[in-house]
C-alpha cells in the first residue's frame, strides 16, 4: 500500500542543534535546542553518545543546580529507551517530543520540555491482552522471573524522522494464542500508517530444533523481541531471542519495508541447529554506512555437519551480515575457540551490548565470561580450535558477567570506552588510534559502588562535541538487590567523562530526585538539556538544570 502524501506543514524536520526563529509569538517558549534521539543508544553505531548537548556541563551538573524537573506518568514498566524528536509541529506549534512505550502495549507522546501529554494509545490486539511472565510456561522450568508482569512493547522502537514514523513491536495473547505485530505510527497523533500493523510471521528451511518436514516456523510465544529495532536503507530490522532459553527457539532477523511493512528479509542463525538468540542486554543491532549489519548471537549450535567453520548455524558468534536477496549473508564472523565450554556452562557470548567504535573499523563485543573482544569489523577472526584471532581481548575478571550496555566518548585528546558490569567496577578504557587497541593497562577504575547480582549498568554519554568540560557519563543500574529476577531500586549517576573518578551528581543526593525502581537494560536518554530516565515505577523521570 502506498503511503499517502503528507501536508507540507506537518513534515517533520530533524535538526541537530538549531534555534527556531519561526516559532509563534504566543504559546510555550521553545527549547533553544532541538536534538533528536531516534533509536536505541542514539544512532546505528550503538555507541550511546550524544555529542550535540550544549546545556549540560561538568560544571552545572551538581546537586545545587541539577535535579528532577518533572515526571511523565505511564501505565506500566518501561523497558524501551525513551526516544526524543526535536522540532515537531504538534498541537499549535513546534515542540520537542518524547515518546515512551510500556510493557502494557501503550505508547505516549509527551512534550519533552514541559511534560504536556499530546496523546496516548494502546496497541494491544483487539480481544487480547499483553502476554505476562506466567504465560511463558516452560521458561526457567516454570518459574520465569526475567519479567515481573506484562511483556508487551519491550524492544526500543526506532523513528524515521523524514516521515515522522515510529516502528515498534507489540505482543498480545488470548492466553492460548500469541501474536506479535510490527506497527508503524504517526508520531504526531499515534495513527497507524503504512497499511499497518503487520503480523510477524516467518519460516525458514532447515532441520533444526522445532522443524516440521524441513521447515522451521517463527513461534510468537517463545521468541522474545528484546533488542532495539534497526532502521537501515528503508528496511526495519527486528531481532529475536528467547525467554530463559525456552525452546524450541532460534535467532531470527526479520526485515520489513519501511514504506509498506512488507516482509523483505528472513534470516535464521541456526536453521539446522538450535538457539543463537540475539538480545545484547537490549542494545540494538548495529549497522554501518555501507549497509552492513552487526550482531552477536548467544548460546546455540556452531557450524554444520561437524564443521564449526560452516556459515550455517552460527551460535556463540559475532556476525557481520549483508543483505543477499530475501535473506542475509554472513560476510565475516568470530566464534570463541572455547564456544562449547561457554555454551555448556551458560556463560555465552553476546550478553553485553556491542557497538561500532565511531569512525573506525572496529566492533566492541563482550560475553558472560568477563572478556571484552575487540574485532576488526571486516575481518572478525573466524574460528580456530585453540586460540582467538581477534584484534584484542581484555579480561575484566570472572565475576563480570557483562549483562550491561557500554558506551563511548571522544574528548579533545583521548577517547574512551566505558563498561560497568555487575560485580565489577566502572571502567574507562582508552582507545588508541595509533595502535587500534584498547589501553587496558592505563584504564581508570571508579571507586563508586556498583551493581551486583546478574544485572549490570546501562550507560550513555553526552557532550558538546569534544569541548572540554562538557563530557558526562550517565549510568543507571539497580542500587541494591539483583535486578535479573526482581524489581529493584535504581540509581542514576553522572561522572566526568574525562575522569570517571569524579562523580558529579547522583539522584540519591536529594530525596526528591530519586527515580524509583530500576528499568532493566533501558538506557537514559540525554537530549536538549534534559535526561530522561525510564523506570519500573510507572513513570519516566526528567532531570535538568533547575
Amino acid at each position: 500500500m502506498a503511503r499517502r502524501k503528507l501536508p507540507l506543514s506537518f513534515v517533520l524536520l530533524l535538526l541537530v542543534t538549531c534555534r527556531d526563529s519561526s516559532a509563534p509569538a504566543s504559546g510555550p517558549k521553545p527549547n533553544p535546542q532541538s536534538v533528536s534521539v531516534l533509536t536505541q543508544h542514539n544512532d546505528n553505531s550503538r555507541a550511546g553518545w550524544n555529542d550535540n548537548e550544549t546545556a549540560l556541563t561538568t560544571t552545572n551538573v551538581n546537586v545545587q543546580q541539577f535535579g528532577e524537573l518533572f515526571a511523565l506518568p505511564v501505565d506500566d514498566q518501561v523497558y524501551a529507551q525513551p526516544l526524543v524528536v526535536g522540532h515537531v509541529f504538534i498541537g499549535d506549534s513546534y515542540h520537542n517530543v518524547v515518546l515512551v512505550a510500556t510493557v502494557n502495549n501503550t505508547l505516549y507522546a509527551y512534550d519533552a520540555d514541559n511534560g504536556t501529554l499530546y496523546w496516548q494509545r494502546s496497541f494491544t490486539a483487539p480481544g487480547m491482552r499483553p502476554p505476562q511472565h506466567g504465560d511463558m510456561t516452560g521458561a526457567c522450568n516454570g518459574s520465569y522471573q526475567d519479567f515481573s508482569g506484562n511483556i508487551g512493547i519491550v524492544g526500543t522502537p526506532v523513528i524515521d524522522a523524514g516521515t515522522r514514523t515510529m516502528y515498534f513491536v507489540a505482543r498480545s495473547t488470548t492466553g492460548s494464542t500469541f501474536v506479535q505485530f510490527l506497527h508503524a505510527v504517526n508520531i504526531v497523533d499515534g495513527s497507524e500508517i503504512s497499511g499497518g500493523p503487520t503480523e510477524i510471521t516467518a519460516t525458514s528451511s532447515g532441520n533444526g530444533d522445532g522443524s516440521v518436514n524441513g521447515v522451521i516456523a517463527f513461534d510468537a510465544q517463545r521468541q522474545n523481541q528484546r533488542q532495539g529495532l534497526t532502521l537501515l536503507n528503508g528496511t526495519v530490522y527486528v531481532t529475536f531471542s528467547s525467554h530463559c532459553d525456552w525452546g524450541p527457539y532460534h535467532g531470527w532477523i526479520l526485515g520489513y519495508d519501511a514504506a509498506t511493512l512488507g516482509q523483505r528479509v528472513v534470516y535464521n542463525a541456526t536453521p539446522n541447529g538450535y538457539a543463537a538468540g540475539m538480545w545484547e542486554s537490549g542494545t540494538g543491532m548495529a549497522a554501518d554506512a555501507a549497509g552492513n549489519l552487526y550482531v552477536v548471537t548467544g548460546n546455540g549450535t556452531v557450524g554444520d555437519n561437524g564443521d564449526p567453520t560452516s556459515l550455517t548455524n552460527r551460535g556463540e558468534s559475532a556476525l557481520k551480515l549483508t543483505q543477499s536477496g530475501s535473506t542475509l549473508r554472513v560476510a565475516s564472523y568470530f566464534t570463541p575457540y572455547n564456544y562449547q565450554f561457554l555454551n555448556d556452562n551458560d556463560i555465552d557470548y553476546g550478553g553485553m551490548g556491542a557497538f561500532l567504535i565511531p569512525n573506525s573499523g572496529f566492533y566492541l563485543t563482550g560475553g558472560k565470561d568477563g572478556n571484552l573482544y575487540l574485532l576488526n569489523k571486516d575481518a572478525m577472526g573466524g574460528y580456530l580450535p585453540s586460540s582467538n584471532q581477534v584484534q584484542q581481548m581484555v579480561a575484566l575478571g570472572g565475576n563480570a558477567n557483562m549483562h550491561c550496555q557500554p558506551a563511548y566518548y571522544k574528548g579533545s585528546s583521548q577517547e574512551f570506552i566505558y563498561v560497568w558490569s555487575e560485580n565489577d567496577p566502572l571502567r574507562a578504557i582508552q582507545f588508541d588510534r595509533a595502535s587500534n587497541l584498547l589501553s587496558a593497562q592505563s584504564q581508570v577504575v571508579s571507586s563508586a559502588a556498583g551493581p551486583t547480582g546478574q544485572s549490570g549498568a546501562v550507560l550513555s554519554v553526552s557532550s558538546n562535541g569534544s569541548q572540554e568540560g562538557t563530557g558526562i557519563l550517565w549510568a543507571s543500574y539497580a542500587s541494591s538487590g539483583d535486578a535479573e529476577h526482581s524489581v529493584s531500586p535504581g540509581i542514576l549517576r553522572a561522572f566526568d567523562a574525562n575522569d570517571i573518578s569524579k562523580e558529579l551528581w547522583n539522584n540519591q543526593q536529594k530525596p526528591r530526585d530519586a527515580g524509583g525502581y530500576y528499568a532493566k537494560f533501558a538506557a537514559p536518554t540525554i537530549a536538549n538539556g534534559h535526561v530522561y530516565l525510564p523506570t519500573f515505577s510507572n513513570r519516566v523521570v526528567v532531570y535538568g538544570l533547575q
